[in-house]
């Protein structure tokens, strides 16, 4: 079974960006790609200019040190419950034998605002104040690209804002580029730009309003997003010339069969129900 065909995506360099899809629609498969997780078996995929499909073991393994950082929706795969909340972030430096591990830390301790939790255990520490820290940890090693699959999956709103400042601080301030997989319709409204998989290809995108852009830099943007229509949204063409409409969209256009008139006129393209 493959699960991405046809799928064409560029991130830029320095983009915060999401990535939503119903369940088995490719997107964690595509997020674990490029992090190095799975080999894909065709296509291309390259990353910092790397080619993934030419890496030796030794050089993936290299990659996934030094050019991407991981963030989970379980927290426990990123952070060790018997280590202090300082101790987890300088772990991967250790293991690079990377210079000035504390000075290091504690900057990413405080970027998201938990200087006061150094010496905590997670036992210690809520959800949503452990997933702050398993980001802390994906940058450690000042990774160029970071990845995070359901961040905000199982905390409350409030949190959600907060995670979601944090990765765009991080973004801003260090120019990491952040992809994220997501569900949370608040979180997927902030970002610039949203590419939507369906069947295994990007089917539509979403783009920022710049009014909207505006708001996330005010007071306003700490409010609840789920019912903001903050994005314009574009459906993606293929190599070949195709689209993939909308559930909404397909639904709108009441069809009997797979049959859709194509009515061109005035510079525009209309789509009727030939009934």
């Amino acid at each position: 079974m493959v699960a991405l065909q046809g799928l064409d995506l560029s991130v830029s360099e320095g983009e915060m960006m999401a990535i939503i899809g119903s369940s088995g629609s490719g997107k964690s498969t595509f997020l674990n790609m490029i992090g190095g997780l799975d080999r894909p078996s065709a296509g291309k995929l390259f990353v910092d200019g790397k080619n993934l499909f030419s890496m030796t073991d030794r050089e993936l393994v290299e990659y996934k040190r030094s050019t991407v950082g991981f963030v989970w929706q379980n927290n426990g795969r990123n952070l060790l419950p018997y280590l202090s909340a300082l101790d987890n972030i300088m772990m991967p430096m250790e293991l690079i034998g990377a210079k000035e591990r504390k000075e290091r830390a504690l900057m990413l301790l405080d970027m998201v605002g938990l200087s006061h939790k150094k010496n905590n255990r997670m036992a210690q520490m809520s959800g949503g104040e452990q997933q702050r820290i398993a980001i802390a940890i994906a940058l450690a090693n000042n990774p160029k690209l970071l990845l995070a699959d359901e961040p905000t999956g199982s905390v409350d709103l409030k949190t959600s804002n907060y995670i979601f400042d944090v990765f765009r601080r991080f973004n801003e301030e260090l120019g990491v580029t952040v992809v994220i997989v997501t569900h949370d319709v608040s979180l997927s409204k902030k970002v610039q730009r949203v590419a939507a998989i369906r069947d295994g290809k990007i089917s539509s995108e979403r783009i920022l309003k710049e009014n909207f852009a505006d708001r996330l830099k005010s007071s306003e943007g700490a409010g609840d997003w789920r019912e903001a229509d903050s994005q314009d949204e574009f459906a993606i063409l293929d190599r070949a010339g195709r689209l993939q409409l909308s559930h909404e969209a397909l639904s709108a256009l009441n069809l009997s069969d797979n049959k859709v008139k194509v009515v061109v006129k005035d510079g525009r393209v209309y789509l009727e129900n030939p009934q």
